[in-house]
């Protein structure tokens, strides 16, 4: 499954709102190096993960005000959200086997 492109249009619907998967929300820049870095990575994610965990990307820049709401301040951000509700976010470039790890808690 291909990451969801994110908005402040729809992420209320497709993070906050979701209710049968953990929803993983990489918060990126263009401009941001280590951002590029990790795109790859959450490109795996997504594809191992289908069916378990729906993955998302937020361009900041483009999409302030969701950022705001998650006082996203430094990124690339990774937050890990349950039923509308972040339960771990991870600040800077993350491994993939990092972010395995933080996932597994959450994912059935």
């Amino acid at each position: 499954m291909a990451e969801v492109i994110l908005t402040d249009q729809n992420f209320e619907q497709e993070v906050l709102k979701e209710e049968s998967l953990p929803v993983l929300v990489d918060f990126w820049a263009t401009w941001c190096g280590p951002c590029k870095a990790l795109a790859p990575i959450i490109e795996e994610l997504a594809n191992e993960n289908n069916g378990k965990v729906k993955v998302g990307k937020l361009e900041v820049d483009q999409n302030p005000i969701t950022a705001g709401q998650f006082s996203v301040m430094s990124i690339p951000t990774i937050g890990i959200f349950v039923k509308g509700e972040m339960k771990k976010q991870m600040v800077g470039l993350q491994s993939k086997d990092k972010i395995t790890s933080e996932l597994k808690e959450f994912v059935k």
